[in-house]
């Protein structure tokens, strides 16, 4: 993507937001596993979302992307995402976020949250169903010919005004481009927030929640030139977040270190997200 077409994106998402109506924000949820929330009839959210990498021997790698969001129904929304600027791949392939790749790629999901079911008071439990693909704009990624790749998972959990605890799943295949694959990856997150009693205001007022959050993935070994790259790796990164909600108006961040590696390259050493979202319906 060059830079003149990025920045039209950035500019027609920005109209976009400028003549939109004011939303609540509740239903936002972790920055690195996935969750359950799906937006309302007719809604729309903007998510801008830069993200670091840290490894070994200096190595950083940086992603800037956007991501459009639409309520089809209560329970269904569709996304698209896309990169506005990556840093060049130094560090081994991952996931990384659940809701958008890690990749120079166009990334449309589809989010469809067949279980909810009322606990309590103010609790719900809560599963979502996510099937979406990717197309690259780089023909190549880590030295293998990119065909893209389709992926399916699901989320499911439990949401109180004090408590949250998801448990998130997905397989990512790619498809084979010029005899070469890239590696498919098997995700697993785990998440756990919770909100103090003192932050537990009303509809209208600011809204801080704290996370814990766990991302594990296995990525297969690539296969290039008719041969299994031996880079297949497991990961296991855990770190602390937070959530802030106001109005129509959401801005999340936080760090994920290594609790567990195996592969033999490009190691790293931390994680770092931040995203900013804007909610809205159009009249």
């Amino acid at each position: 993507m060059t830079g003149r077409s990025a920045t039209s994106v950035v500019l027609a998402v920005g109209l976009i937001v400028a003549d939109a109506v004011h939303a609540h924000a509740s239903g936002h949820g972790p920055v690195f596993g996935a969750a359950t929330p799906t937006l309302g009839r007719g809604g729309w959210s903007v998510d801008q979302a830069y993200s670091m990498r840290f490894g070994e021997e200096a190595r950083r790698e940086h992603m800037f992307k956007t991501m459009v969001t639409f309520g089809v129904t209560e329970v269904l929304q569709v996304s698209a995402s896309l990169p506005i600027e990556m840093s060049s791949h130094t560090l081994a392939q991952t996931r990384m976020m659940s809701a958008m790749s890690n990749g120079r790629e166009f990334e449309g999901i589809v989010g469809y949250r067949f279980q909810h079911r009322p606990i309590g008071i103010g609790g719900r439990r809560e599963s979502t169903l996510y099937i979406g693909g990717t197309v690259p704009f780089e023909s190549t990624h880590h030295g293998a010919a990119d065909g893209g790749s389709i992926s399916i998972g699901a989320a499911t959990g439990y949401a109180s005004r004090a408590h949250y605890v998801w448990l998130g799943g997905a397989l990512q295949h790619f498809l084979p481009r010029q005899g070469d694959r890239l590696g498919d990856s098997h995700t697993l997150t785990f998440v756990y927030g919770y909100r103090p009693p003192a932050l537990r205001t009303e509809a209208g007022k600011p809204d801080v929640r704290f996370f814990v959050e766990s991302t594990f993935e296995h990525r297969q070994s690539d296969h290039i030139g008719g041969f299994d790259i031996e880079n297949a790796s497991r990961t296991l990164f855990v770190g602390p977040t937070s959530l802030l909600v106001y109005k129509a108006i959401a801005l999340e961040g936080g760090v994920q270190f290594p609790a567990y590696r195996r592969l033999r390259y490009f190691k790293e050493t931390a994680r770092m997200a931040v995203n900013f979202s804007y909610f809205f319906w159009l009249k």
